[in-house]
């Protein structure tokens, strides 16, 4: 029985979903885009399910869940892709910035998002900076963690950069889920599947498969069939034994030879993402071959999911042992240079940041890194006697402005948001 409630923002197909379910959360409203996996909710669960844009109080008013115990959400990644063009807070698609100002409106006790381990690199160091910030400013202790999904049972790597944060009278009870490495290898956890129609070689196949799964790519509406990702991820796949060219209608049968290279199913997939474990992982993937695969590919593990509910979950009961928030480690790097812009009361030179900042930076090195901050932050550039002068002023992202820029990019590209 939930003793806790929240509110799920971009909740795809049912994956951190199912997870925080588990954990003790019962869903009080979950908004989602996509209407397969909108259709997907709804097959498996009777909540209050809204279909839009969550960031269109036409499809949700916050107002309604003020005070909410958890704000959860997957808010979409390809702003943060290793794989994309990295935009950051200029991709009509980042809600990362828009989900933490929604923090300051429904006030929850807890917040989670998560989102590609491309979000925890350098280029986006001032941006997590910012992130850190408003969350303080809200009244809220925050901290972010590389987590892989092998580390909580599911058999494929996936690192996920997360973020949770929550009011101070609950963070001090607050510690990251214990690792629990997987067991399982891609061969063990499809060994049964592969042999189900009849296959003669599943059990030789398993036993070469001898290696967690590389991160599932559920792609896009605008990028990414049907197949399981990019060149590297399907050389990965090939040494396990798997045909990542596209996903069959069904396992291999009797009629394949023993040496046959099969590709995954759909449901096979879906193991590899934690889903169909044990009874109480059981969940419908709705809609056609392409878009189960899609879903599946995009959702956050429900293992994983359900290991982050259940730290927070236990702070929120003040379970375990409190501890200073001073001592609680912070894994995130500072950007000095966003910070040196961020602190100084005037614009200053390039000599003067470098200074500051306490980094060793020559001319170029300099350039490179004010144009990543350039990406996400609005700078003013001044000639002053000579030198150029820099000064920070707003940030670029969308946080609920009615007049930016992301509606018009919206309305123009929905189709192809996914």
């Amino acid at each position: 029985m939930a003793n806790l409630s929240t509110v799920e923002i971009c909740a795809g197909a049912g994956g951190q979903s199912l997870g925080l379910e588990l954990a003790g959360f019962g869903h009080a409203l979950a908004v989602e885009l996509d209407d397969n996996a909108v259709n997907t909710l709804r097959e498996n669960r009777d909540w209050d399910v809204r279909h839009g844009d969550v960031a269109d109080e036409r499809t949700w008013n916050p107002n309604e869940y003020v005070g909410v115990d958890l704000l959860a959400g997957g808010v979409p990644c390809p702003p943060f892709s290793i794989a994309g063009k990295q935009l950051g807070a200029t991709d009509e698609r980042d809600l990362f910035a828009w989900a933490v100002e929604l923090t300051g409106k429904v006030q929850p006790r807890a917040l989670l998002l998560e989102n590609v381990r491309g979000l925890s690199m350098p280029r986006f160091s001032a941006y997590r900076q910012h992130v850190k910030d408003r969350l303080r400013d809200l009244g809220y202790w925050s901290d972010w963690q590389l987590l892989h999904a092998s580390d909580y049972g599911v058999p494929q790597l996936r690192p996920r950069f997360v973020l949770v944060a929550m009011r101070h009278e609950d963070a001090p009870w607050f510690e990251w889920p214990k690792k629990a490495p997987t067991k399982d290898t891609v061969g063990t956890a499809l060994r049964a599947m592969m042999a189900s129609e009849g296959w003669h070689g599943a059990n030789y196949w398993a036993e070469k498969a001898k290696d967690i799964a590389p991160t599932i790519v559920g792609g896009s509406k605008k990028h990414g069939g049907a197949d399981l990702g990019p060149t590297r991820a399907k050389a990965a796949w090939r040494l396990l034994g798997v045909d990542a060219m596209g996903i069959a209608d069904t396992p291999p049968s009797a009629s394949h030879p023993v040496d046959f290279i099969p590709k995954l199913t759909a449901e096979m997939v879906k193991r590899i993402q934690g889903w169909g474990t044990e009874p109480e992982y059981e969940w419908i993937i709705t809609g056609r071959k392409t878009s189960k695969y899609r879903q599946i590919g995009n959702a956050f593990p429900p293992p994983v999911a359900r290991s982050i509910g259940v730290s927070i979950a236990n702070a929120l009961n003040h379970k375990g042992e409190a501890k200073d928030l001073a001592d609680i480690r912070d894994e995130v790097l500072h950007d000095r240079l966003y910070l040196a812009l961020r602190s100084a009361a005037v614009p200053l030179t390039e000599k003067e940041l470098v200074k500051i900042s306490g980094l060793e930076l020559d001319s170029r090195a300099f350039e490179h890194r004010m144009a990543w901050l350039a990406r996400d932050f609005v700078i003013e550039e001044k000639d002053h006697y000579g030198d150029r002068t820099y000064r920070l002023l707003n940030f670029k992202g969308f946080v609920g402005q009615e007049d930016h820029e992301r509606h018009a990019l919206f309305a123009e590209l929905r189709s192809q948001i996914s």
